[in-house]
């Protein structure tokens, strides 16, 4: 039994799209930063199948540049006997076309995964090449997958999956999400990077590089009504690797890919558990590990345990600020107010942690006047690094639903969530602000933060940093194409 997981090419007018990401949180899309992830969905079910005793392949087309042609060869040359390929909302329709010229000329089940699935699983099959829908997660989906065509048995005994049996569409009841024991069960992420991609292909704006990202949780609990994952994905129950399995992995890291300079923890809710990352940094300090690391952080998170994780060589925290303004975080169902995220962000700086400050623009009751106020919340807390979004109604979140029942939706079709050069194309529009409003104010607070002499006094004090010249460099290159795409739009 092959398997093969294609993160496949995006063609734009004719051209392919290099760096075209499917697996973030967001839609889909080319990133103004200049941010690559790892296909690291892709990569944990390539761990699982390999694992299970099958063959497997995993390639990034999209970083590779290889088009449908190229693809084509390299599935003839590997002969699988199942091809899995990873989509997202603003590129649906961009895989299904190719799963269907890869069909023609190949004879493999097709299976396409990703968080669309859980969504649209019945429109996706009405492509008579998509042989298998896997809906949210889909590392053990695949896995059963390959067992059931192995054997010659019914796929309808294989949970969280849709397909078509003569001509009506079966949908087996849903998987079970991952329980903490599987979590740790299944091989580290990072060692399907080292057999399968090349780390120096994969970048984030806000991290050292070469830089490799992991999951040490899945699910995330909080109620904000704009995010996807949980509804999409990978649910809203909190489940947790244990503490060894988490080191192990830094570990392994540190003695296996030694170029490494940081390990990104993606975990939404990485800190929602004090308890297990004091633990987490305790044993990383035990073991006398010299590992950098950074992670996703709730605004609630209390000095003390900050203080460990820097203590731990955690070097970056990445926090959904999202809005300066207490009636928005209200509106979202944040969990936290303005007067939170500001001691929040006191105690980070006290702990000696930089800061990744997310906002978003466009959120339910956004004013011209809600967003002066973030844009001088952003200046009294001062972030060392700054990401300003236009929102997106993604389906499935409630926010997606408060969109559309408003008539504030001015596009309903995915693929054109993004331009022809695939960065973000806003779909909302509300009465006193326009799609056109929300770009220009993202990109008018970006040049302000980042051209302000406050943040040369930021970035000066960063650069002088013990990973100094690394933190240049990134921010160097997040901005070039930033400028870039901020003069093709003006």
């Amino acid at each position: 039994m092959r398997v093969y997981f294609l993160h496949p090419p995006f063609v734009s007018n004719g051209k392919i799209l290099p760096k075209f990401l499917r697996c973030t949180r967001w839609q889909g899309e080319v990133s103004l930063g200049g941010t690559y992830w790892y296909p690291i969905w892709l990569s944990y079910a390539t761990g699982v199948i390999e694992d299970a005793g099958y063959k497997a392949k995993l390639v990034d087309a999209s970083v590779k540049e290889w088009g449908v042609p190229a693809v084509r060869n390299d599935i003839d040359a590997f002969d699988p006997d199942i091809v899995v390929i990873e989509s997202n909302f603003a590129s649906v329709k961009n895989d299904i076309d190719v799963i269907a010229q890869l069909k023609r000329a190949g004879d493999f089940l097709s299976v396409l995964v990703g968080p669309p699935a859980s969504q649209f699983h019945e429109a996706m099959l009405e492509d008579d090449h998509v042989d298998v829908v896997g809906r949210y997660e889909y590392d053990l989906t695949i896995r059963d997958i390959a067992a059931a065509t192995e054997e010659g048995t019914d796929l309808g005994a294989v949970p969280g999956i849709s397909y078509r049996r003569d001509g009506h569409t079966v949908l087996t009841p849903d998987r079970p999400f991952m329980t903490s024991e599987q979590l740790d069960a299944i091989p580290f992420v990072t060692s399907v990077y080292k057999n399968h991609l090349d780390i120096r292909d994969y970048s984030l704006s806000h991290t050292l590089f070469p830089m490799v990202q992991v999951f040490t949780a899945r699910g995330c609990p909080n109620r904000c009504t704009f995010c996807s994952w949980p509804r999409t994905f990978m649910g809203t129950k909190f489940r947790a690797r244990s503490v060894t399995s988490v080191v192990d992995e830094f570990e392994y890291v540190s003695n296996e890919l030694p170029a490494v300079k940081e390990i990104f923890v993606e975990d939404d809710t990485f800190t929602i558990n004090k308890q297990r990352v004091r633990e987490i940094c305790t044993e990383v300090q035990k073991r006398d590990l010299d590992v950098r690391w950074s992670c996703n952080a709730r605004a609630t998170l209390d000095y003390e345990t900050m203080r460990i994780m820097k203590s731990a060589g955690c070097r970056l925290i990445d926090v959904g600020y999202e809005s300066g303004s207490d009636q928005i975080l209200k509106n979202i169902k944040k969990g936290v107010t303005t007067a939170d995220t500001k001691a929040f962000t006191v105690h980070a700086k006290r702990a000696g942690l930089k800061i990744l400050g997310d906002f978003i623009f466009g959120l339910p009751e956004e004013t011209e006047d809600t967003i002066k106020q973030t844009i001088q919340f952003i200046k009294e807390i001062k972030p060392d690094m700054l990401q300003i979004a236009v929102a997106t109604p993604i389906p499935g979140t409630d926010f997606y639903q408060w969109i559309s029942d408003n008539g504030y939706l001015v596009e309903s079709d995915s693929s054109k969530t993004i331009d022809e050069h695939g960065f973000q194309r806003p779909v909302i529009s509300y009465p006193n602000l326009s799609s056109d409003d929300l770009v220009c104010s993202v990109e008018s607070a970006l040049k302000e933060y980042y051209f302000s002499g406050s943040f040369a006094r930021i970035a000066v004090r960063n650069i002088l940093s013990r990973d100094g010249l690394w933190e240049l460099a990134g921010l160097l290159k997040s901005a070039r194409v930033f400028l870039k795409h901020a003069n093709r739009s003006s």
